[in-house]
């Protein structure tokens, strides 16, 4: 089947938060982006989808299948979270045996090969490594069980820009092989800008568009204006707007469509970090 991953309408009520009806699909050979602000469930949503929270209603498959129904399944999944999750006093060479013993598939000399590519010390304690260097050992055990979608929480944090930008070209690789997928969540919209094929959106619990990373890029406009122009524009045509001290931001899905209407408005490219800005700052005509 074309999805490695589906989500259907996961749910998970908390007192002061509501994951609600999240719905998304990674099919074989992409990388989907899933972004949000802090608190608008992506955490929540790895979480439940790898079975580390109890789901109030929905289902999640992968290859067709639940997590619970087969050991095989957790050998296909690599996951890595925003943190260590390993004995700060053990040191990589270590986590590589333990590695070694609970999954079949491990392949001790790629954990070498990425130690070395990472610039790793495989005899240092955990606790004497930086986090970006804790986040590469992370990234390398998940890597070395040659899995066929990695699961990736804030995976690049902690990374200075030339490290983030080996690791991303890291995950590209490992999308090569069309059988391979990956879901990353990260508040570092640039990255997911270079690799993602799809966006997902979450805010305030709810999915708001799942699309892919060219419409977006592409289609996607900001039409600068005052106040005037702001009064005569369709109000089917605005997905979100804001208002600051000098001008008014309007957000819409056609640009060059709005740059033949309104000739008089300055209408800009949108980076995936304007268009969350603007959902999560702005309002809605409707």
């Amino acid at each position: 089947m074309d999805a490695i991953l589906q989500v259907d309408n996961l749910t998970k009520q908390y007192t002061d938060f509501t994951l609600d009806h999240v719905s998304f699909s990674v099919r074989k050979g992409t990388i989907m982006g899933l972004i949000g602000e802090n608190g608008a469930g992506k955490s929540t949503t790895i979480n439940a989808i790898l079975d580390l929270i109890h789901k109030d209603e929905g289902s999640v498959t992968f290859w067709g299948q639940k997590l619970s129904s087969s050991k095989q399944l957790k050998e296909e999944i690599g996951v890595v979270f925003d943190g260590i999750n390993f004995y700060e006093t053990l040191t990589p060479f270590k986590v590589g045996k333990i590695a070694g013993a609970a999954y079949r598939q491990w392949d001790a000399q790629l954990f070498k090969d990425y130690l070395k590519r990472f610039q790793l010390p495989a005899d240092k304690e955990i606790k004497s490594l930086s986090k970006g260097m804790k986040m590469k050992l992370s990234i390398a055990v998940a890597l070395s069980h040659k899995p066929k979608l990695l699961i990736l929480d804030e995976a690049t944090s902690g990374l200075d820009p030339v490290m983030r930008d080996d690791i991303l070209d890291v995950f590209l690789d490992f999308v090569q092989d069309e059988n391979h997928s990956i879901l990353m969540s990260s508040h570092i919209t640039t990255d997911l800008e270079k690799i993602a094929d799809y966006i997902t959106f979450i805010h305030q619990g709810k999915v708001l568009f799942c699309k892919t990373k060219d419409e977006l890029r592409y289609n996607y406009g900001i039409i600068r204006c005052g106040a005037t122009l702001f009064d005569q524009l369709d109000k089917d045509e605005i997905l979100v707007y804001r208002k600051d001290e000098y001008q008014w931001n309007v957000l819409v899905a056609d640009k060059e469509k709005a740059r033949k209407k309104y000739k008089k408005a300055v209408v800009d490219d949108a980076t995936i970090d304007d268009i969350l800005l603007l959902y999560v700052k702005g309002e809605q005509t409707k």
